[in-house]
């Protein structure tokens, strides 16, 4: 028998809940989103929340219902960093222990933020879902409840309350763009926003590596992804929930999907412009939003889910959204072996008005004559056009160039 869907009533309760634990996360507008889609456009701050993300809403809620038996039998979870944070915070809360199953290679901010709220952690597989099976046996077992990270009712519920404070936050909203993994986020907040204003737009975003929603909702039922890749490992889940399938396939109104450049752009801006570190699921409504501006009818409130980010990833992510926005250019060439000639490179680099970042000098190898040198050069520029007149001024004065 189908879990029924959860509805306005479930999601009202789940706030009282949480009263005094989730904190009322901030909307704040975006002028480069609002030019972008000609109306007013706004960020849901849940990496402003607890653990960093919106998970505590439904793993608070989830682990509140239990009963004191069931507590006392401790809980088991797994998740890439977000799910695990929000659940060994809630068991902490709630006076119950935690054991957290993650992936092979769950970034080591993630990984130690989970232990510091009071988590074991244990690591199973290279995926949320295989860290899931190996949950699903701990708890067959050990008897430890499962809190699965978004196919449960109360999962749901709690996530849904995001819904409830947008449409508080943002009355004139027209359009509310969620980030998708799993779905329990984007479900109860389309089932918090369509019971209070139907008429309001709900559109989810994945991956493109990892969007296993897309395919399900051709096929008509959730639909496991044979392999995923993505920076954006807080929504890299291969197979949609039974019950979260049903919510997105009801209730919200269309899935896009977003490319890593667009990941990696969306959270240029966010740091550049809105002072706020977004990982790269978190920022990936803001991506769409980036992407397709046309598809979103202002006012449109995008949910900045999560702020988790290891700080390795985050330069590399950094530099990846400069190269997608044209202000990071990276090339080798070639030039004599004399001395003065790298002087005299750089300063010609100096002249096109480029930023040097980094530049590698190499003075051997196979395809190398004895009278040359590679150099490997990095340049932050202003934008595209500024890259192209780069190119163009080097190669007028004589450097053969050959793009990374």
């Amino acid at each position: 028998m189908d879990t029924p869907y959860v509805g306005l009533d479930e999601i009202n309760a789940a706030r009282e809940l949480l009263d005094g634990v989730a904190r009322l996360t901030p909307v704040e507008g975006s002028r480069p989103l609002s030019e972008r889609v000609g109306g007013p456009a706004l960020l849901k701050c849940e990496n402003l929340q607890r653990t960093g993300s919106f998970k505590i809403r439904g793993a608070y809620v989830r682990i509140a219902r239990l009963t004191a038996e069931e507590r006392g039998r401790g809980v088991v979870a797994a998740s890439a960093g977000n799910h695990a944070q929000g659940v060994a915070l809630a068991a902490s809360l709630l006076g119950t222990t935690s054991t957290v199953f993650m992936p092979a290679g769950a970034p080591l901010p993630k990984v130690e933020a989970t232990k510091a709220y009071g988590a074991e952690i244990r690591f199973a597989g290279v995926t949320v879902d295989e860290a899931l099976e190996a949950a699903a046996k701990f708890q067959a077992e050990t008897g430890a409840v499962l809190i699965h990270p978004f196919d449960h009712a109360d999962i749901v519920a709690g996530q849904g309350t995001v819904g409830l404070e947008i449409l508080e936050q943002a009355p004139e909203v027209r359009t509310v763009v969620v980030s998708v993994g799993g779905g329990g986020l984007i479900s109860g907040t389309a089932a918090a926003v369509k019971a209070v204003r139907p008429d309001v737009r709900v559109v989810g975003v994945q991956a493109a590596g990892a969007a296993a929603y897309p395919a399900s909702l051709r096929a008509g039922r959730p639909t496991p992804l044979d392999s995923m890749a993505t920076i954006a490992d807080g929504i890299a889940v291969g197979c949609p929930g039974d019950l979260t399938y049903r919510m997105v396939r009801d209730l919200v109104d269309g899935v896009v999907t977003v490319s890593e450049e667009s990941l990696s752009q969306a959270l240029l801006l966010c740091l550049e412009r809105a002072k706020l570190v977004v990982e790269p699921a978190g920022a990936a409504a803001v991506a769409a939003v980036m992407d397709q501006p046309e598809l979103f009818e202002p006012p449109v409130v995008a949910v900045l889910s999560g702020g988790n980010i290891d700080p390795v990833l985050l330069l590399r992510v950094l530099r990846h959204g400069m190269a997608a926005a044209g202000r990071y250019l990276s090339f080798r060439l070639r030039i004599p072996d004399r001395p003065g000639e790298l002087a005299k490179l750089l300063g010609e680099l100096a002249a096109s008005e480029a930023n040097v970042l980094d530049v590698e000098h190499v003075r051997t190898g196979p395809k190398l004559h004895l009278d040359e040198v590679e150099v490997a050069v990095q340049l932050e520029t202003r934008g595209p056009d500024h890259c192209a007149a780069v190119l163009a001024w080097l190669r007028a004065v004589g450097y053969p160039i050959t793009l990374d």
